[in-house]
């Protein structure tokens, strides 16, 4: 007898439920995705025990005949496919014909389903993939689908799930962010007796972000607007047997693609340890692309440190036939026909919108008891968002604690008259304070600031060419005042991001500032080293060094980039050499000239603990209001800080 048989259907049914149903959040993500296919403007999703004792989901869409109902749970039934052809492009959520009975096979499912065709609706009871029952009941029109118990008869996944919590989490997040991709639909989910997200149809993604997240979140991110790219592709292949008739022919056009992509990008000081907060759609799909997360990685290369990562929430729409969903069982991977120029394309759109925005970081207030910081339980965004403040209205907030000191603009003033700083003349000034009155107000220099004063995202890095230095904390910080506010800028990483974006100017324009040296300067090269050098030789030579070997594993420095010191000339080589193999390869020529000009930059810029004359720092500060990127370094560190008037006026209890 033959070693190889074919497995019953029980068992391939449970493998299938494996490379389908791998935790309770991809149940709701299938019946969530069928829901919407059907058409559904009303989605309620109720779980219990983290998904484990009880799924249901709930929507008013076309639901389904009664002969329909019990072919869904047949293996590769499906109403969204006709033919081969059709897996070219496909537009709905759902296709595999997978979900339904893979769901059925561990766990006990109850659909009840009614057609507007019917007068009645059907519902069928199934226990580990075997139908107990099928009856003709009274229902409205849409489907529910309620599973409990789920891998019941499948111990060893059940003992691989996480804590209640922790799977309620994953169940949340998923409703969450199918919610955003949806503004125009309900959706609601409950958990036991508590409920975890209630929205209801907005006009734009920007309300249904505020409606979930709340306005504090909404400050700290920057909106893309449509961002759109055509792609020309050329006109198809003709045979040489054919090229006599198609001679004759007029000659085709080549047709064009039209890419489009949307959503919210966090500004570069909101990091996330992991990409867990990077949620993107293609076509409506919720993904996990390697492709697009490493887009969206270097669009904040320069911007952001090494091993941070940004709140990204993007819509990618294309064509159908671009991209191929058929990848991954649970449909959570694509492929793009055009990798290159999508990930170019993703990568270019938040990039370009992150200069012209300028975002500016700010000073975070604390929340105290009287302000909590109310955000959605479980949410994947919770260790950075909270919820709009309470009115002004509320209780002051408590004393600090006694073992944490506050900085100096977070001190309570003193009671009774006390001097202010006017923000508005053309100097610094001390104004004798009026008499303190019984209710606060605002004082008429600062007419300008009312309480309705627009919000921090309004806030652009574009107003450091208005700033006036004041002096220096450490001789390391710049304080300065500007129309908005106090600002702290850090003099190191300022002038490091005004040398890092002078060098790559220099190195397009080929008019890069060097220097001879009296002395070629010998550099002893590991065997790494030497790999790296061999790769980059001619970049180096373009961006300033002039190089060439010098014996085994030596070479012989002859010119440098005049910006760079000669006692720090050796350690910028050997930190462009020393880049990782990782980081390097399978990038752009682009991004290896960002290494090294960001190696340049750091080495030659002002250090910390450097007396500044004032005008040495209104150079700087006019420098880098010029620089295309002033919000971070080339290595990703803020650079300014804004405390702005609105705060500092609350600070003081003015308003």
């Amino acid at each position: 007898m033959g070693r190889i048989r074919v497995l019953p259907d029980q068992v391939a049914n449970k493998i299938a439920a494996g490379e389908v149903v791998e935790r309770p959040a991809s149940v709701v993500k299938e019946l969530l995705e069928n829901a919407l296919d059907a058409g559904s403007t009303i989605l309620n999703v109720e779980i219990e025990s983290g998904g484990r004792r009880l799924i249901r989901v709930e929507d008013d869409g076309c639901g389904m005949l009664r002969d329909d109902a019990l072919l869904a749970f047949e293996r590769h039934a499906t109403s969204k496919l006709r033919d081969v052809k059709d897996l070219l492009s496909i537009a709905t959520l759902g296709f595999r014909g997978e979900a339904l009975p893979s769901i059925a096979s561990v766990s006990r499912l109850l659909l009840d389903t009614r057609s507007a065709e019917e007068a009645t609706g059907t519902r069928i009871e199934i226990a580990g993939g075997k139908i107990l029952h099928c009856d003709e009941v009274a229902l409205a029109p849409g489907t529910s689908v309620t599973v409990r118990d789920l891998f019941f008869n499948v111990p060893a996944r059940k003992k691989f799930l996480r804590s209640d919590q922790t799977e309620s989490a994953h169940v949340a997040s998923l409703v969450t962010h199918y919610s955003l991709a949806h503004p125009d639909k309900t959706f609601r989910l409950a958990a036991g007796a508590g409920e975890l997200l209630a929205v209801t149809p907005v006009a734009t993604l920007r309300e249904r972000v505020f409606q979930v997240f709340g306005g504090r979140t909404l400050d700290e991110l920057v909106e893309l607007g449509t961002q759109e790219r055509q792609l020309a592709l050329p006109p198809p292949y003709v045979p040489p047997s054919e090229a006599i008739a198609e001679f004759r022919k007029e000659p085709e056009e080549p047709s064009t693609k039209i890419f489009r992509l949307t959503g919210f990008v966090s500004r570069p000081q909101v990091q996330k340890g992991n990409r867990n907060s990077i949620f993107i759609f293609v076509n409506g799909r919720l993904i996990r692309d390697r492709l697009l997360l490493h887009a969206i990685s270097f669009a904040y290369h320069n911007l952001m440190p090494a091993g941070a990562y940004p709140f990204a929430l993007l819509f990618l729409e294309c064509d159908c036939d671009e991209v191929d969903v058929n990848v991954h069982p649970s449909k959570t991977e694509v492929r793009f026909r055009h990798q290159s120029f999508v990930h170019d394309f993703v990568r270019d759109a938040i990039r370009e919108r992150l200069i012209e925005t300028r975002p500016a970081p700010a000073f975070s207030p604390a929340a105290s008891a009287q302000q909590p910081a109310a955000h959605m339980p479980y949410s994947e965004f919770s260790q950075m968002i909270e919820n709009e403040a309470p009115p002004e209205s509320a209780a002051p907030a408590p004393e600090p604690e006694p073992d944490r000191p506050l900085p100096a603009f977070a001190l309570r003033p003193p009671a009774g008259p006390a001097p202010r700083l006017d923000f508005g003349g053309a100097a610094i000034a001390l104004v004798p304070e009026p008499a303190p009155a019984s209710k606060p107000r605002v004082p008429e220099t600062h007419a300008a600031f009312p309480s309705d004063a627009l919000p921090l995202s309004d806030a652009s890095l574009g107003a450091l060419s208005d700033l006036r230095p004041l002096g220096q904390i450490h001789e390391s910080f710049i304080i300065a005042a500007g129309r908005d506010g106090l600002w702290i800028v850090d003099q190191h990483v300022a002038h490091e991001r005004i040398l890092f974006e002078r060098v790559l100017k220099q190195r397009t324009a080929g008019n890069v500032e060097t220097q001879r040296l009296l002395m070629p300067l010998i550099v002893q090269l590991t065997p790494g080293q030497q790999i790296e050098y061999a790769r980059i030789a001619d970049e180096l030579n373009a961006i300033g060094f002039e190089t060439e070997p010098f014996g085994n594993r030596t070479i012989a420095v002859t010119a440098a980039p005049a910006a760079i010191g000669t006692t720090d000339l050796e350690k910028v080589l050997t930190e462009i050499l020393e880049t990782a193999e990782a980081e390097l390869r399978g990038v752009s020529l682009e991004d290896i000239r960002r290494s090294m000009a960001a190696s340049i930059a750091c080495q030659a810029a002002i250090k910390i603990n450097t007396r500044l004359d004032h005008a040495k720092m209104e150079w700087l500060l006019r420098a880098l209001a010029a620089t295309d990127c002033p919000m971070s370094c080339p290595h990703g560190r803020p650079i300014a800080l804004r405390y702005s008037t609105r705060e500092i006026l609350k600070a003081f209890h003015r308003i």
